[in-house]
């Protein structure tokens, strides 16, 4: 589903080296697949994220999403693929704090189809247990129930892709496991192919595959390693 191939981009500052923020990924993640890319910060992960979400342009390679180059995408078109075929759980629950959680999740889907937009989000939230916050503001949910809700507002459109950038980084440690449970049960119900960025090692038990992220180069994953960076950080 998502292949990236021979993905680079690099920074220059000032006279310096320039920094290699990506150097050369090739990287596959097949449909109904969790690959969680594990690297510390500064390793490139934002970076990669937003070479996939076509938000940035590389300096070489490709990223290509069912077939479909998304590299050579025109702005136009790009804005068109984050909204359909993408979708985006970050670490920080962005929410409109005066609106409904029904609302909330159902933003993406107000463009294209405003009238039967909350009765097509309403099953997912359910299904994440926010069946009985539907009407309540998202502001006064609890910082799992936000994670839960854009989850929902990720998977609202029925994405070919989700990407998740530290979706746990906020959270507890039983709300994290929480969450990682649910991305995984939910990419494999939807056959979402689903790369979710994180700096915590706990994330693998719920990968199907794990790949670490270091220097902008991509490594086989040691969890030793993982462990000791994790007790020092």
């Amino acid at each position: 589903m998502l292949a990236l191939r021979g993905l680079a981009k690099h920074y220059r500052l000032g006279e310096g080296e320039p920094v290699r923020a990506v150097d050369g990924v090739d990287l596959d993640v097949a449909d109904g697949e969790l690959l969680a890319l594990y690297g510390p910060s500064g390793s490139g992960k934002s970076t990669l994220l937003l070479l996939i979400a076509a938000l940035l342009r590389p300096d070489r390679g490709t990223v290509t999403l069912d077939g479909r180059e998304i590299t050579a995408l025109t702005e136009e078109q790009a804005a068109r693929y984050r909204l359909a075929d993408l979708g985006f759980v970050s670490q920080k629950a962005e929410i409109l704090p005066g609106a409904r959680v029904i609302e909330n999740a159902a933003l993406k889907l107000w463009i294209a189809d405003p009238r039967g937009a909350e009765r097509r989000v309403r099953p997912l939230l359910e299904r994440l247990g926010l069946g009985e916050r539907l009407r309540q503001r998202a502001d006064t949910l609890s910082l799992g129930e936000r994670q839960r809700l854009m989850i929902a507002l990720a998977l609202s459109t029925e994405p070919k892709l989700v990407l998740a950038d530290e979706p746990t980084g906020s959270l507890d440690t039983q709300r994290s496991r929480e969450v990682l449970a649910l991305l995984s049960e939910v990419c494999r119900e939807r056959s979402v192919a689903m790369l979710l960025v994180t700096h915590d090692p706990e994330a693998a038990a719920f990968a199907d595959r794990v790949a670490e992220l270091r220097d902008g180069r991509l490594t086989d994953y040691d969890p030793d390693r993982a462990a000791i960076a994790q007790r020092t950080a």
